[in-house]
């Protein structure tokens, strides 16, 4: 059950979060730290840091082109957060089924704020006409709550009214349509990918596919690295009995003959791209050489 304070708390944010998106820009208006912090109010941070960072890869490739309205991700990270620590709901299952259905019915909440924007900034035109400085700092500031309570409205009432409808929904889930709830956990874990999906059409990748497999491969590669690390704290208490393993009769595993010919393929195509835009640029300046001969 989601505690009084706890409400008060994340609507309070929820509101905070969008005025960081539009002004201070401290990356306090994130999916990532919208998930720590709600996370860090209803006791289960780990929770919170995977449902945002999921969302966060997830809305990798949406923007806000022209200033286009677009799912609020934040306050989906904040409900789904909140509903899967106090209900116990599955992380992947509370993205797919509460954090992204919810992101999406945020973009009209979304217009009504930009709406009533529109009628504060024609009141802050008419004050500047006046100079009537008072009024237009009235004006301005109704702006700002506007933009909080497009927020903070819905995620009250998410937070308020919804535990019921929440806990029913994870019942269900785990229950009689326990199938539909296994499909939206799959569809959760393959969110992500979509967003890196959708942020792959917008980049020159064919130009630049060399540099994509380097830094999948690196990336892959020092992602390893830092979860063994994880292991070192244990590993330093029994280090005699491993040293001597390791000297006598341990294994150490290099690099998979894939991922070397991935590096390698990327290495020469880059090589091959540098020198095929050389060779061109010398073919052309010998043809205006030849022409200047020529005149």
């Amino acid at each position: 059950m989601i505690q009084w304070w706890q409400i008060l708390l994340l609507t309070l944010y929820a509101g905070f979060q969008i005025m960081d998106e539009l002004h201070w820009y401290s990356s306090a208006g994130s999916a990532v730290f919208s998930g720590f912090f709600t996370g860090l109010v209803m006791g289960d941070m780990a929770t919170g840091l995977f449902i945002g960072g999921s969302m966060q890869l997830t809305i990798l490739g949406v923007g806000t082109f022209g200033g286009a309205s677009r799912i609020d991700a934040n306050s989906g990270t904040l409900i789904a957060t909140a509903f899967a620590v106090s209900s116990g709901m599955d992380p992947e299952q509370a993205l797919a089924a509460l954090g992204v259905p919810v992101a999406a019915i945020l973009v009209y909440t979304d217009i009504l704020g930009r709406m009533a924007n529109t009628f504060w900034g024609h009141a802050c035109d008419a004050d500047v006409e006046k100079m009537n400085w008072g009024a237009y700092n009235v004006h301005y500031w109704m702006g700002a709550v506007s933009w909080c309570l497009s927020r903070m409205i819905p995620v009250f009432l998410a937070l308020a009214f919804g535990q019921g409808l929440v806990d029913a929904i994870t019942g269900a889930l785990n229950g009689d349509l326990a199938w539909l709830g296994t499909g939206l956990t799959v569809a959760g874990g393959m969110l992500p990918a979509v967003g890196f999906a959708i942020l792959l059409r917008y980049l020159p990748v064919k130009k630049h596919v060399a540099y994509l497999i380097l830094g999948f491969v690196i990336a892959a590669l020092l992602g390893t690295a830092f979860s063994s690390i994880q292991t070192i704290g244990g590993d330093v208490a029994t280090v005699a009995g491993a040293t001597e393993t390791a000297i006598t009769g341990g294994s150490f595993k290099g690099l998979s003959m894939l991922t070397v010919a991935l590096i390698g393929f990327a290495l020469a195509y880059i090589y091959y791209q540098q020198h095929q835009t050389g060779a061109v640029a010398a073919v052309s300046a010998g043809v205006e050489g030849d022409d200047d001969d020529e005149l």
